[in-house]
């Protein structure tokens, strides 16, 4: 029998690789970082041995869920300003807090808070836009999370920059300093066309060919930028990326709320990958992406939580119910976004639109192991007749128990393994403290 670091078994295995192979009563074999072999529970314990094992009985076991559109750094700012448009809400209370309080000490708190909150609710890479990217990085790494930072360019100055040099010099000593990291992935993220220039963005685009980075933009977020971009371009948003060379399958775009047809034809033919932010723009007004429309032009649609001070959580599980409901309603159809399309969005086709396909999004040999154990034994999901559709419209991320990353345990009967819980929540009140008193003051 050959020694494994782990065995992970359950009721189910949903696999979500190509075949959505399902495997009940099965178990995976973990060695080093990278899954070994996955099948049924009989035949892997007669094949391996393990230091530990993981599940059991009244488990399913699942690729890690993938957030592809964030702000992490914000879960200091949740609640903070809410039930206000996003112009408003941006420019009057958002960035000025951020001028006021950004820090790369500001950073590196929060980013302990949101990786725990993610963890906990079974995401295990996370796909950011921010500041202070170092602070993030070694936050991110200290958690055990699996993270793509974009490091944020903008054409006004901010507290992390006050030239759009300055913020192309400091992507570029953060992709050096990051580059080739285990868990650290630095990507390039211009904000958006309303406040990045022509020269900026493709600047921007320049750079991630130079360095072979992805790209994170946000894109045709509300009305208003749509009439914004109309007026000052003469086109709509996509088209007018796609006019100055822009789009290819490096490129994320967050949103994508107001979009025509025409501008989705461009988006699959480029292969940009979307991040739909559900919650997000409901809360905010924003609109309703034609996220259906676009899944059926070839589109790869995948899921953002957007920062938690417009959402107000980091949870993939209320997204995917939440998406997969509304998206229903609004198409007058209940068998558009089923649950099995649902968990791809929320698993491998993440993955892929990172990059990282190759290495995780499924449960397969070879692959690395980012795997999460989620509780069946609760009332809200007995009985069962459908494991994916029991995920995706009656799991909780509270149900989630253990979570591996990289081949590392890193949540335990959903407690963090190796960092103190009490004192991120202490450091999380400490700075909410501060920054309540000067709003008052």
């Amino acid at each position: 029998m050959e020694s494994v670091d782990y065995i992970i078994c359950g009721d189910y295995i949903l696999t979500m690789n190509e075949e959505l192979a399902l495997i009940k009563n099965g178990a995976v074999a973990i060695k080093g970082k990278a899954v070994i072999s996955v099948g049924d529970s009989a035949d892997i314990f007669k094949r391996y041995t393990a230091k530990d094992i993981i599940g059991g009985k009244g488990k399913a076991i699942m690729p890690g869920l993938i957030n592809t559109h964030t702000h992490a750094a914000m879960v200091y700012f949740r609640g903070l300003s809410d039930d206000l448009p996003l112009k408003e809400w941006l420019e009057k209370h958002i960035w000025p807090a951020e001028n006021r309080w950004l820090s790369p000490e500001f950073v590196y708190d929060a980013v302990g808070l949101a990786c725990l909150e993610m963890l906990k609710a079974g995401i295990t890479t996370y796909h950011d836009m921010y500041f202070f990217g170092d602070s993030a990085a070694k936050k991110s790494k200290e958690m055990g999370m699996r993270a793509l930072l974009g490091a944020g360019i903008l054409d006004f100055p901010s507290a992390s920059a006050k030239t759009s040099d300055d913020y192309f010099s400091n992507a570029i000593k953060f992709i050096n300093n990051w580059k080739g990291d285990d868990l650290i992935t630095p990507s390039i993220a211009p904000h958006a066309i309303y406040t990045c220039s022509p020269e900026t963005l493709k600047k921007a685009k320049a750079l991630s060919e130079k360095y072979g980075t992805s790209v994170h933009i946000h894109l045709s977020e509300t009305e208003w930028e749509i009439n914004y971009v109309r007026t000052l371009y003469n086109n709509l948003p996509v088209e007018y990326l796609e006019s100055i060379g822009f789009f290819d399958e490096s490129v994320t775009a967050a949103h994508c709320v107001w979009i025509e047809d025409k501008e989705i034809e461009i988006l699959a033919n480029r292969k940009v990958g979307v991040s739909h932010c559900m919650e997000s723009n409901l809360k905010l007004a924003s609109g309703f992406a034609p996220i259906v429309t676009m899944l059926m032009a070839g589109v790869k649609v995948t899921f953002g939580t957007d920062g938690a001070a417009s959402n107000n959580d980091l949870n993939i599980f209320s997204e995917m119910s939440t998406t997969a409901k509304v998206h229903k309603a609004l198409a007058n159809n209940p068998t558009v976004l089923d649950s099995r399309t649902v968990l791809l969005m929320a698993t491998r086709w993440g993955a892929e639109v990172l990059g990282l396909g190759d290495k995780i999004g499924s449960i397969e040999e070879g692959k690395l192991a980012d795997i999460i154990t989620i509780n069946l034994k609760k009332p809200h999901l007995s009985p069962i007749y459908n494991i994916y559709s029991h995920i995706v419209y009656a799991a909780r991320a509270s149900d989630v128990e253990d979570v591996i990353v990289d081949g590392k345990l890193v949540i335990q009967n959903r407690k963090h393994t190796s960092c103190s819980e009490e004192d991120i929540l202490i450091k999380a009140q400490e700075w909410g403290d501060k920054i309540a008193a000067s709003n008052s003051g």
